[in-house]
């Protein structure tokens, strides 16, 4: 069972731009909740995800998650995690996106969201700090939008899949395979994967254990033992997929990160 949990802020920022950073234990989760400012999470290891109506929002570390203000949402992650929020005032949310999305971190946002969490910098207080945040905030406007590194579906049909590759991300079975347990056929499945994900099966498959690869990297797993947790038969097809679904390999992944399309 998950750990509840305090949502930080309930009626009031404490400032219009306010920036918190927290280390979370595994499993755990904040409560359903909406507010009237932007915000804009991050994580710095581990893996956040966002639960929104409909959405089921996941991002590695090269990706944060925008949600504009009154949107219901409920975080949650499933290992240890270090992350922070961005919160934004209405005012200051004019030239973000309308929609929550999953937007592309560069390594400038990255450097100076370190910076704020290293010296503790809550929100600005000199005129040289109000230029930090606002070079971050325009990083943000300027930052690639995406809808989810890998969009999670809370179709009936779908889901029942979906979550037992994220249980078991070295599950073989074919589309076709899947299908036939679930007593429909591929071609639906195909389908309401196109329709729910915008990705095919396979692909969404690849993108669950590049994201599930790259939260093994940062904990130091060799990629030799990252591979057979996959599925992989070898290191060799494991690094394969995973240049062609990110343009880089694990090893320089995990001395420097990487940003997907």
């Amino acid at each position: 069972m998950a750990k509840q949990l305090q949502v930080p802020f309930t009626s009031k920022l404490p400032h219009p731009v306010y920036f918190r950073a927290a280390n979370l234990p595994a499993a755990a989760a904040y409560p359903q909740h909406r507010h009237p400012w932007g915000e804009f999470v991050y994580a710095f290891s581990g893996v956040m995800e966002l639960k929104l109506a409909g959405s089921h929002y996941l991002a590695p570390p090269q990706y944060g998650i925008w949600l504009p203000p009154d949107v219901e949402h409920r975080g949650m992650n499933r290992f240890e995690a270090s992350h922070c929020s961005l919160y934004l005032a209405p005012e200051w949310c004019r030239g973000l996106p309308r929609t929550a999305c999953a937007m592309a971190v560069s390594p400038l946002m990255k450097s100076l969201m370190d910076h704020l969490r290293a010296q503790s910098l809550a929100q600005p207080r000199t005129s040289a700090e109000r230029r930090l945040f606002r070079v971050l905030i325009d990083q943000l406007a300027l930052a690639p939008a995406h809808g989810s590194y890998l969009p999670m579906s809370d179709d009936p049909l779908l889901a029942p899949v979906l979550t037992a590759l994220e249980q078991h991300p070295e599950e073989e079975r074919s589309l076709a395979e899947w299908a036939k347990a679930l007593h429909t056929t591929e071609r639906t499945l195909e389908r309401r994967c196109q329709q729910q994900l915008g990705l095919s099966f396979s692909e969404w498959r690849q993108r669950l254990r590049v994201v599930k690869a790259l939260a093994m990297l940062e904990q130091g797993l060799a990629v030799e033992a990252i591979a057979l947790d996959l599925g992989y038969s070898s290191a060799s097809a494991f690094i394969a997929m995973f240049r062609r679904m990110t343009g880089t390999t694990p090893d320089k992944v995990r001395g420097h990160g990487f940003v997907a399309a």
